[in-house]
């Protein structure tokens, strides 16, 4: 089958029209560097001559970033902060992207998710990252903080085209919230999306779902191969979610896409040359390819941008974004695809 290159196009162009709400676990990352100096003589550890700090939106605030480069910030962003100085970095962040995040909710119980990476090189070599720390509170929600949630979501909804339920499974997403989130969405009629890595049963009624290749055998109990065994992980998928389609997403192999008519459509990697890092690719397929189907896209169309979109992200270090002329400039002159194709 070969894809209308006009049609992929315009759907690209149309890709800035659409409003999403973005609801899960909203996370900084918080990108520490410095210029080792000598070895402490309290303890066998570098000592770092500190030369700047750098905040980039992580975890389901990614996605909403993502999605902001593409629609002119035509997106809001439902989670939780705590009472900290993280919670002022990551609004900020969420400003300065044009995100707006004024439907946050403040728990003072809980910590502002925060993924602090301290790095370090010497003189013109490489910098490396040293240490990571990690700040996140995962005991469940309180009933306070969850209607608070639930009021954002109850009012924010009507306002979108459709919603990404991005779960790092860092406890914003209660059963509540997530039966709460697909109840809206479907009264609405709004397309909803889910990123999540486990627990893959728990999202009946979403439009979509976008797992990787290692959580989706994770979650059927068996190896992915062959035609036969991504239709069989989808059919159970499908199933479990009421979906109409599943797309997995298979690292330098591709992606598969599989709907409720049992059509299995395997997508490859259009450019695999110059992968840097591939930290937060799988967001930016989550919002391509919601912006997509938001827009009317088919499944299929709309993971051929994810997947385009993808392979600009990964020639770039950290959680990045691109931009609708970018996508465009990236198409293949000619993209075939088999719908009969295994891996």
């Amino acid at each position: 089958m070969q894809v209308d290159r006009n049609k992929l196009i315009n759907t690209i162009r149309d890709l800035q029209k659409a409003k999403i709400l973005v609801i899960g676990d909203m996370a900084l990352d918080e990108m520490v560097y410095g210029n080792t100096e000598r070895i402490s003589r309290e303890a066998p550890v570098l000592i770092l001559q500190h030369t700047h700090t750098k905040y980039i939106l992580g975890g389901a605030s990614n996605a909403a970033h993502n999605v902001a480069d593409i629609n002119n910030g035509k997106v809001k962003v439902i989670g939780i902060v705590g009472d900290d100085y993280q919670a002022q970095d990551l609004k900020n962040a969420f400003e300065k992207a044009l995100i707006d995040c004024s439907s946050l909710v403040v728990d003072k119980e809980r910590k502002t998710i925060t993924k602090t990476r301290i790095s370090g090189s010497c003189s013109h070599s490489i910098t490396q990252q040293i240490v990571r720390i990690d700040r996140q509170t995962n005991s469940p929600l309180s009933l306070e903080t969850e209607n608070k949630l639930i009021s954002e979501i109850e009012k924010l909804i009507p306002e979108c085209d459709a919603v990404i339920i991005s779960d790092y499974h860092v406890g914003t997403l209660s059963e509540n919230i997530i039966r709460t989130v697909i109840h809206c969405a479907n009264k609405c009629k709004k397309k909803v999306v889910v990123d999540a890595q486990k627990n893959l049963d728990k999202y009946y009624g979403v439009t979509s779902m976008t797992p990787n290749l290692p959580d989706t055998q994770k979650h059927v109990g068996f190896n992915l191969k062959t035609k036969d065994d991504f239709k069989k992980a989808g059919s159970i998928l499908l199933e479990q979610s009421g979906a109409e389609a599943i797309l997995i997403t298979c690292g330098s192999d591709g992606m598969v896409v599989i709907d409720n008519n049992s059509r299995y459509t395997h997508i490859p990697v259009f450019n695999k040359a110059e992968v840097f890092d591939v930290t937060g690719a799988g967001d930016t397929v989550t919002a391509l390819y919601t912006l997509a189907l938001a827009c009317g896209a088919e499944p299929v169309l709309a993971a051929i941008i994810g997947n385009i979109a993808a392979g600009i992200v990964i020639k770039q270090f950290g959680c990045a974004t691109t931009s609708i002329d970018e996508i465009i400039d990236s198409i293949p002159e000619r993209i075939d695809l088999d719908e009969g194709e295994s891996l």
